[in-house]
């Protein structure tokens, strides 16, 4: 149970943050989009969020 709170939280705020990251379109001021490898840093994040959550629960 402890996990999936933590794991849950962990998503939560990433998705918070995610918004800030865009940028701005390709020359159209007040645009932001993303590219389609973006959703490889968001993986790597979260394969090693839950990599750290994982070898630290209690044993």
């Amino acid at each position: 149970m402890r996990f999936a709170r933590q794991l849950a939280t962990c998503a939560a705020l990433s998705c918070a943050s995610a918004a800030t990251m865009a940028h701005e379109g390709h020359g159209l001021p007040g645009t932001s989009h993303w590219h389609a490898t973006d959703i490889w840093g968001f993986a790597v994040v979260a394969v090693l969020t839950a990599l750290a959550v994982w070898s630290s629960r209690d044993k």
